[in-house]
């Protein structure tokens, strides 16, 4: 079978002339950066998720960042989470030096599994960061129980589920705060950028101190003259600028229209791989609506004849990008040198060595979604 001509990826951005337009007026407007455009931004975020308030972060992982700060995650504490996921989701609480604890993930969904997580809690556990994996949302009602029960804060690791729903509801309004990312492969984009969820007060200020410096105008500070300002904390130059955030409200508008075109697409690789031997397509619960960030498949190697590795270099030759997401956490030599070994989390390490991800992002037309399930085939075959 012969090879596509371009290559395809496993995700890409789609901008369209509005989006270009948006960002031209920003350039042309007084404030490039810390102007009001953020705030509209962080104002549109909020009232599609559900909540009181959104900060927009620089990316995803200082939101993260910010997160585990505003939850006050500190030195000694210990922080559950996936090893499936991107590196970011635990070393968010790295940074604050507190000690990861890996918890393994549910065999059908591939999120991290809540009877896990209640079997690892201890006296020294302050957060749970679970992470909504190829946009399915995890078990958030579980987790939000076993929070409740321990007094812990739950970060939700929403980078791949903007535009999900979770019974019924926005991902975002049910955690204590949710990240969602704007990498050019998310469900939108402001070329990079992130931003945390919340219905907490306290959690907003905190957030808005963390991602400035520390800095903030006070009483104090207004007593002394328009020129002054305190810095309370040690905070970090986590901003967005007003161009990524124009770019954000307008790519917002097209947010539903981008996910019913990912879950179409989806549908049609479920329905073309459905009776493929060898081949395991992703499980969806009923309760959830994915927002299909990605696409990930099992191969099993003992029918299929081939190794993944085979088949992920076969798909690469055809021009077809496929990838894999994710390589457990803690098989990282960082990791390792903490004293991670490998075996801790049985299902994720299965997972991961039969995973492949096709490529999904909304400009991919259905043509593109035949040429890559007959490639696969071909080779598999």
């Amino acid at each position: 079978m012969s090879k596509r001509i371009d290559f395809l990826p496993y995700g890409q951005q789609t901008i369209d002339d509005d989006d270009i337009e948006a960002v031209v007026a920003i350039l042309r407007s007084p404030f490039l950066t810390t102007g009001p455009t953020i705030k509209q931004f962080e104002e549109t975020v909020a009232d599609y998720a559900g909540t009181k308030y959104a900060v927009a972060f620089s990316n995803g992982t200082a939101a993260l960042h910010g997160a585990c700060y505003a939850a006050g995650i500190t030195e000694g504490d210990e922080v559950i989470t996936t090893p499936i996921t991107f590196a970011a989701s635990a070393n968010c609480a790295r940074y604050l030096g507190a000690d990861i604890v890996f918890a393994d993930i549910d065999k059908d969904t591939y999120n991290i599994d809540p009877t896990d997580v209640a079997r690892k809690i201890t006296s020294r556990t302050k957060a749970i960061i679970p992470v909504d994996f190829t946009g399915q949302p995890c078990d958030i009602e579980a987790i939000m129980q076993l929070a409740k029960d321990h007094r812990l804060v739950v970060i939700e690791d929403g980078a791949h589920a903007f535009g999900a729903e979770y019974r019924g509801k926005k991902i975002g309004s049910q955690a204590d705060m949710t990240m969602f990312s704007f990498h050019p492969v998310k469900p939108v984009t402001t070329a990079e950028g992130g931003a945390i969820v919340t219905n907490d007060e306290n959690y907003y200020k905190k957030l808005l101190l963390f991602r400035s410096h520390g800095i903030t105008q006070t009483p104090y500070a207004a007593e002394q003259g328009e020129w002054y300002y305190e810095m309370l904390e040690l905070g970090f130059n986590y901003r967005m600028t007003d161009v990524q955030a124009a770019l954000g409200i307008s790519q917002m508008k097209k947010l539903d229209d981008f996910m019913d075109r990912r879950r179409a697409l989806a549908a049609t690789y479920t329905e073309l791989l459905s009776n493929v031997n060898g081949v395991k397509i992703p499980y969806q619960v009923e309760h959830s609506s994915s927002g299909w960030h990605l696409y990930s498949i099992q191969l099993d190697e003992a029918i299929i004849g081939k190794s993944r590795k085979q088949v992920f270099e076969e798909m690469r030759a055809a021009n077809i990008g496929v990838h894999v997401h994710y390589i457990p956490v803690y098989w990282f030599p960082y990791y390792e040198r903490l004293g991670y070994q490998r075996g801790l989390c049985p299902v994720a390490e299965k997972w991961y060595e039969q995973a492949l991800t096709l490529p999904l992002f909304p400009k991919m037309q259905d043509e593109d979604v035949q040429n890559v399930v007959d490639q696969l085939k071909y080779i598999i075959s």
